[in-house]
């Protein structure tokens, strides 16, 4: 047998067979992990933001929006859903929308670009699960997309911020379409309906349920408190309104995210707000005088009016409130840079903007106030305080001796000098 030379391999070594270190390695080695399939119930709905609505924790999403914006993508956060399923492009390319980075960083799955069929294949409350980028309702596939990550997410957020250019002159040509179609509006206030509640003089507060709109009513406590302004809740903001524990006193919307309660308030229902005028109901409609909501108003016997706009609602309660005489207007939860603009995708956005340059010289934004403003103590704080100290102090004194014989002494002393001075007198 020939002599192995020291630090030469055998020819089953030169070949990568088996030794024992790397037979030791082989079953030290795991298996790649496969990731658990999500599942849950479907909630399943076009419109995200009703969705959001009766979205419970643990269910799965099933949507049809093409550049989820940054609020849907929070609301769905906020409610607890398990995964996202999307008909469409929840990042298109065309600018970069802040909705799927913030899902896919809140560990959400979010399978994308299903296709329409979904929403007709997957009912409601349908049990269905998610591996991979395949959707499954039991044991038939209804439907294939592209899960995203992070990474992917980001790299065409990246190739979107390229297009940005594009985006800007397309929001300057809305910008100048909407100067054209709404000038009598937006420069004459004609078409706005006349309001029992009166703003001339006041302040308005109008709350969109939008960008950190809990945070700025919960600053906004004290301002409200002392100087009651105006409620004006824009669809879904009339419900904010509510959740934080006042009324609003208008409504403007197309009626599409404002719960019935809300609206209902429009009938002088009687309750905690019985002392308060009835809430009033504008309706936001087309050009054309197509306004959706108008059938859901008749059915509940909503008293309302209607205002019609190219624009948004949210444009539509700063007009109405400039043009009324309110003296400022405090906006929460709305739009208020382009970035916004162009995260919200629609092209009524750009008359936002120029909304915003309208009534600008009276709008202030609700986290500027509550730097600026400084709460005044109430008569009823005062009293309260005043009141708190005398009862101490009395409290005080008929536990200490020596504090109640000072006091009775200083009552005769009193005593004493009023008895004279009336005999002088």
């Amino acid at each position: 047998m020939p002599e192995r030379v020291p630090g030469a391999r055998t020819p089953v070594e030169r070949k990568g067979g088996p030794t024992a270190i790397s037979k030791t390695r082989g079953l030290l080695r795991r298996p790649a992990r496969r990731e658990r399939p999500k599942a849950g119930l479907a909630r399943v709905d076009r419109r995200t933001k009703r969705l959001v609505q009766r979205l419970q924790p643990g269910e799965i999403a099933v949507i049809e929006h093409e550049d989820l914006d940054r609020v849907s993508a929070e609301g769905l956060v906020a409610a607890g859903t398990r995964a996202v399923i999307n008909a469409s492009r929840s990042i298109s390319g065309r600018y970069p929308n802040l909705g799927p980075l913030i899902l896919v960083e809140a560990g959400i799955p979010l399978v994308d670009s299903v296709g329409p069929l979904v929403l007709r294949k997957v009912r409601e409350g349908d049990a269905i699960r998610i591996e991979g980028d395949r959707i499954y309702v039991g044991e038939r596939l209804v439907g294939v997309g592209v899960a995203q990550t992070e990474a992917s997410v980001r790299e065409t957020m990246a190739r979107a911020q390229l297009a940005l250019a594009d985006r800007f002159e397309t929001f300057a040509r809305n910008t100048v379409d909407y100067i054209q179609r709404e000038r009598d509006l937006l420069f004459g206030g004609a078409g706005l309906p006349t309001l029992d509640h009166d703003l001339g003089g006041r302040s308005v507060l109008v709350v969109v349920r939008g960008y950190n709109y809990k945070e700025d009513l919960a600053v906004l406590r004290p301002y409200i408190r002392d100087v009651h302004p105006v409620l004006v809740g824009v669809d879904g903001g009339a419900d904010a309104l509510i959740e934080a524990g006042y009324r609003p006193d208008v409504i403007v919307g197309d009626m599409d995210s404002v719960s019935d309660p809300a609206l209902r308030l429009a009938g002088g229902s009687r309750g905690t707000f019985r002392r308060r005028r009835p809430t009033e109901v504008v309706l936001h409609a087309y050009e054309n005088g197509h306004a959706p909501g108008r059938g859901r108003l008749d059915a509940l016997g909503v008293p309302y009016k209607v205002v019609q706009s190219a624009g948004t609602s949210e444009d539509v309660a700063f007009l109405l409130a400039h043009e009324k005489g309110a003296e400022t207007i405090v906006a929460v939860g709305s739009h208020g840079n382009l970035r916004e603009f162009l995260d919200k995708g629609r092209e009524g956005m750009a008359s936002t903007f120029l909304v915003r340059l309208r009534v600008g010289e009276i709008l202030m934004d609700a986290k500027g106030v509550s730097r600026v403003y400084s709460p005044r103590l109430r008569t009823r704080d005062a009293l309260l305080l005043v009141g708190g100290a005398i009862a101490a102090m009395t409290l005080v004194i008929l536990v200490s001796p020596s504090l109640r014989l000072y006091v009775t002494l200083l009552f005769e002393q009193v005593r004493q000098w009023v008895f004279e001075l009336r005999e002088l007198l």
